[in-house]
C-alpha cells in the first residue's frame, strides 16, 4: 500500500518528521549535533541537514539513530503508519513494570 502519491513526497515527508524529531530531541534532552553525530558517525553537514529537515538519514545513519533516540522511533512509526504498535509495546512495558512493582510491594508488606 502506498504511503504517498510519488517519491518525492515521501522524500519530504520522511525528512521533515526526521528533523522534527531531531530537533525535539535535542530540546527535550539537551542533547546536540554533535551527540548525533558520534551516534551515527555522520558528519556535521550531514546531521545539520537532518536536523534541518532537508534530508533525511540513510539506512546506514538510520539504524543508530532508531537504536538512540525514541522521538526518531516513534517519527519513523508515524510516517509509515505503524504508531499503534508502538504503543502496545509501551503498554506491555508499562504492565511489566507495575507487575515488577507490585511484586516488590508484596515483599516488603511481608
Amino acid at each position: 500500500m502506498p504511503f504517498f502519491e510519488n517519491a518525492k513526497d515521501a522524500r519530504e515527508c520522511y525528512a521533515r518528521e526526521i528533523g522534527n524529531a531531531l530537533r525535539s530531541e535535542i530540546a527535550a534532552t539537551g542533547r546536540s549535533a554533535k551527540d548525533i553525530m558520534r551516534w551515527t558517525r555522520a558528519s556535521e553537514r550531514a546531521v545539520k541537514g537532518w536536523i534541518s529537515g532537508r534530508r533525511g538519514p540513510s539506512g546506514e545513519h538510520l539504524i543508530p539513530l532508531l537504536a538512540c533516540s525514541d522521538a526518531v522511533f516513534a517519527a519513523v512509526l508515524k510516517v509509515t503508519g505503524r504508531e499503534r504498535s508502538s504503543r502496545g509495546r509501551q503498554v506491555a512495558e508499562v504492565r511489566r513494570l507495575l507487575g515488577e512493582a507490585v511484586l516488590a510491594l508484596d515483599e516488603v508488606d511481608r
